[in-house]
């Protein structure tokens, strides 16, 4: 008689040879030795952005902060921000911010330097990165106090910092995220001036990143000046910008966007993945008059 045995059958008759200790400790070593080869290899992505909130008042009548609050912190989850440097941010926009779950941030009020005026606040995912030192200063001949700067005449004017340590591989890093002033001119070049200085002063030769409404396009002075120490993220992206040049839109949905005036700058050796200027709008309703900005970037 003859008797037909499937493929499944014969794979199952096969004989199975036990491993050795010692085939069972190589397998563990070269997985082991994998696992620290990525860790020491090209670490993992961020995704950090600068958005200027713009600032609660009930002037902004259906664009003001109650009716917008709720799509801002969607779009900050939707597209994943892990560092998201804000400016204008009033306190009751601060506190509806810390509601976000998972976030932090690190920043205080430009009037008293407690709580009072705007903030250029940093937000970060807490489950991934520690705060180890932060600071803040203004943007004026007395950074060390609340202040105004040169000529401006509206407003005090404050950057704020952050010493980041990467839970995921262990890399430390600097972000700084600044508002310059909208009216004075003097103010902007000299702001640059210090946020190079105070940059070196306080991250040294570390890695860093700068990012904020800078009020200004990029062929004037103080951009230029942002440039002899940093890079333009969007200029040096692996892959081609997406979304338009300009970032401030005032709310309309069919602005032209003829100015580019918010910046993601970085450091040495990181690199810049990806860039994009977002668009998103809410039943034909802008989130803020400032379009965030968005870097894909990976730390040396």
């Amino acid at each position: 008689m003859v008797v037909y045995v499937s493929c499944r059958e014969k794979i199952l008759r096969q004989p199975v040879v036990p491993l050795s200790i010692a085939q069972v400790l190589v397998a563990l070593a070269c997985f082991c030795a994998a696992q620290l080869a990525f860790a020491a290899g090209a670490s993992p992505e961020i995704n950090i952005a600068t958005y200027n909130l713009r600032l609660n008042t009930a002037s902004d009548g259906a664009n003001a902060w109650p009716h917008r609050v709720d799509a801002v912190r969607a779009l900050i989850r939707y597209h994943e921000f892990d560092i998201v440097g804000t400016q204008e941010g009033l306190p009751e926009q601060i506190t509806d911010l810390d509601a976000m779950p998972g976030f932090a941030h690190v920043g205080i009020g430009r009037d008293d330097g407690k709580d009072a005026g705007e903030h250029s606040a940093i937000y970060y995912r807490t489950a991934r990165f520690e705060v180890e030192k932060h600071g803040d200063y203004w943007l004026s001949e007395t950074p060390d106090r609340p202040s105004k700067g040169w000529d401006a005449k509206c407003c005090n004017r404050i950057a704020s910092w952050a010493k980041f340590h990467d839970r995921v591989n262990g890399r430390r890093f600097f972000v700084f995220n600044v508002h310059f002033d909208h009216q004075g001119e003097v103010a902007r070049r000299e702001s640059a001036k210090l946020m190079l200085r105070k940059m070196r002063e306080i991250a040294g030769n570390a890695t860093m990143i700068c990012i904020g409404d800078f009020n200004s396009t990029p062929e004037t002075e103080q951009i230029q000046t942002m440039k002899t120490a940093l890079r333009d993220a969007r200029e040096v992206s692996a892959e081609p910008a997406y979304g338009p040049q300009g970032t401030f839109e005032d709310f309309k949905l069919d602005s032209k966007l003829p100015e580019r005036i918010d910046y993601i700058f970085v450091g040495r050796g990181v690199e810049v993945l990806k860039y994009a200027t977002l668009t998103d709008s809410v039943e034909a309703r802008f989130p803020s008059d400032h379009l965030p900005v968005v870097a894909r970037v990976r730390l040396p």
